[in-house]
């Protein structure tokens, strides 16, 4: 299992999903299932996918029961085929059966993300273009969604709204532009001395050639079409990074990473990625 995961903040993630799902007991286990019943669950891809959150996956037992068995046939970034071991817990029945559900559930939901992920980034395999997630994320699991992102090849874009500036067209509408919005937020982080990158959104070429101006760090070209784009990254000519967003899916994306921008955020990364189909197959007194 890695050793990279912030535990400190994906343990109190996953304490409350279990006690959301076993609140004051799980009844059906405890009512059927001696307390002495021992056995093994297997984990076991159902559909093709590239796999993430098996630390997640185990970690969820280990809170329940820190004696579970663990053993690890696939790691993340396993691209599984259906009917593939991935890996098995052993311990006591009751363990198996509680911590299932909330177990599976991260499990396919990051690797429905990571497999996503996966397809957009062969998709655009050879142009030099990175593809990114966005802010559209299941609220609390955001830290779980990004690295499935980075699992299945993409990249993160900011963390949150305190890691980079990105100056929206909400923004530059409400401070009156375009100029206004870079040079009063340029303005700040000077006064402050954060480092922080800053992005501006543009949403047509006259805002492109305003945000040029400006020693900004990336402008992200928002809803335009691959000819706009084409001409957008020709207007920038490498002064900055360039960013694609709005409208992408991965039928047109290689036609819009061949446009030459340097990134495209994809919102459906996260927000609706499908979870891959992984089923934790119970044998009482079976072996791993």
């Amino acid at each position: 299992m890695t050793d990279s995961f912030p535990w400190e903040v994906v343990d109190p993630i996953l304490e409350r999903a279990l006690e959301e799902d076993l609140g004051t007991g799980d009844v059906t286990t405890d009512s059927i299932i001696s307390a002495d019943r021992t056995g093994t669950g297997r984990i076991l891809a159902r559909s093709e996918g590239v796999v993430a959150g098996l630390p997640v996956f185990y970690r969820v037992f280990r809170m329940l029961d820190p004696n579970v068995e663990i053993r690890e046939t696939a790691q993340d970034g396993f691209r599984a085929a259906a009917g593939d071991a991935l890996g098995s817990v052993s311990g006591s029945v009751r363990t198996l059966l509680k911590g299932e559900r909330t177990a599976l559930n991260f499990l396919q939901r990051l690797s429905g993300i990571a497999t996503r992920t996966d397809t957009f980034v062969r998709a655009v395999e050879g142009t030099g273009c990175a593809i990114l997630d966005t802010r559209k994320t299941t609220p609390t699991l955001r830290c779980l969604e990004k690295y499935a992102v980075r699992i299945g090849g993409g990249r993160n874009h900011r963390y949150g709204l305190f890691d980079m500036a990105l100056i929206k067209n909400n923004h530059a509408d409400a401070a009156g532009g375009v100029s206004t919005a870079i040079e009063r937020c340029l303005h700040v982080l000077r006064q402050k001395g954060l480092g922080l990158k800053v992005e501006v959104e543009a949403r047509n070429l006259e805002e492109v050639l305003e945000a040029v101006r400006f020693p900004v760090d990336r402008i992200l070209l928002d809803n335009m079409s691959s000819a706009a784009l084409q001409e957008a990254v020709a207007l920038i000519n490498g002064r900055m990074e360039t960013e694609a967003s709005g409208g992408i899916l991965l039928e047109n994306a290689r036609e819009t990473a061949e446009t030459g921008v340097n990134f495209i955020s994809v919102g459906g990364l996260t927000h609706s990625a499908p979870a891959m189909d992984i089923s934790f197959r119970i044998t009482v007194g079976g072996a791993g």
